[in-house]
């Protein structure tokens, strides 16, 4: 079989936009997923493996989110339990709750938000310019009664015809990307993907992909959790099964965490291995991403790529290793191009002198 690299380089030039296949789509929704497979050039030739990673910022409403966003209302519309002129809930500090906003304008719902009020006052403002509303909340412990996730819940209790869409457990969010994301990556691969790594927040991406790709390859694919501090899945994964006390934190937003989800114990008993991934190393391939392909990506993305090269070195030449890109720089932009945020968080040294001229933003 011809690899990604002599298929992506037998290629004739053509004009600088992308050629699209499909049809015209129905609105907002019909725009979800067959995003890009971008292969990234530089790093994919320093390890003599095809790198590549699928373009979830391209998604409508910005990220990979909007794949469980449309994924758990669906499942809810099918189940019977969200009719016509619903409510749905959830407490989120990020992505998922934009992807919701996106999906209930767009199907005619209503749609509220719980959130930490630790979050950006500009996470807030742009939830409610969707329509959401919004309700910051004391950030406590999930352990905690009062935690944000709960109070979500709570609340849809109390409504009729109302759901709390329940990102973490609520296994629609894997199988979303069972449906979906793992197909696309082994289309776009012509079947060639020899290794899956990314991160981890409800654990929807990694296992939804992750069983896809196994199930597509007859077990061959190898599937890896890559890990952020502050996060216990590393040592859950090279333990055996031992969870440990989570202490720490990270940059990075919407990944990491301190249980095994619904969603990812699905699929955890099939991760082949799992690599942790500093903060570092991290915020150095962002700055890198940005200056060697163009690519604006948030800091969960960058991490995605970081774990993709890591593991590209641990099989060896000759193989693709798939990844994702969850979403761009744009909600970040004011921490991670901050010189002052960046010496805060100690981690200016970390950028090659010659990409510093990227922070920007004093």
């Amino acid at each position: 079989m011809q690899s990604i690299t002599a298929a992506f380089r037998a290629r004739p030039l053509k004009p600088l936009a992308r050629a699209f296949t499909s049809r015209p789509v129905d609105g907002f929704v019909g725009g979800i997923g067959n995003t890009p497979l971008i292969r990234l050039q530089k790093l994919s030739e320093q390890t003599g493996c095809d790198i590549v990673a699928k373009s979830e910022l391209q998604n409508p409403g910005g990220s990979v989110k909007d794949r469980a966003a449309l994924g758990v209302i669906l499942d809810a519309e099918k189940r019977g339990l969200l009719k016509p002129g619903g409510t749905v809930v959830e407490g989120t500090a990020g992505n998922t709750g934009i992807g919701l906003a996106h999906v209930c304008r767009a199907r005619g719902y209503r749609c509220v938000i719980f959130m930490p009020n630790t979050q950006s006052q500009e996470k807030i403002d742009l939830l409610r310019m969707l329509g959401a509303e919004v309700y910051p909340v004391p950030a406590v412990a999930y352990e905690n009664p009062a935690n944000y996730n709960h109070q979500a819940r709570d609340f849809a209790k109390e409504l009729p015809n109302a759901i709390w869409t329940d990102q973490f457990d609520n296994t629609a969010n894997a199988e979303a990307h069972y449906r979906t994301t793992g197909p696309e990556i082994w289309e776009q691969t012509q079947g060639k993907v020899d290794a899956f790594i990314c991160a981890t927040g409800t654990g929807g991406t990694l296992a939804g992909t992750g069983r896809a790709l196994k199930e597509k390859s007859d077990g061959k694919t190898q599937v890896w959790l890559a890990d952020p501090p502050g996060s216990v899945l590393y040592s859950y994964i090279s333990s055996g099964g031992k969870l440990t006390e989570r202490s720490g934190g990270s940059i990075t937003e919407g990944i990491g965490q301190g249980r095994i989800t619904n969603n990812l114990g699905t699929f955890v008993k099939n991760i082949d291995g799992a690599l942790h991934i500093p903060d570092e190393k991290s915020i150095a391939m962002l700055y890198d991403l940005l200056d060697t392909e163009g690519l604006y990506l948030g800091a969960s993305s960058a991490l995605n790529v970081v774990a993709a090269v890591e593991l590209a070195k641990k099989l060896g030449p000759g193989k693709t290793i798939a990844t994702v890109l969850c979403d761009g720089a744009y909600r970040y932009q004011s921490r991670l191009f901050s010189k002052k945020w960046l010496q805060a968080k100690g981690l200016e040294s970390a950028i090659p002198e010659h990409l510093k001229k990227y922070a920007v933003l004093d």
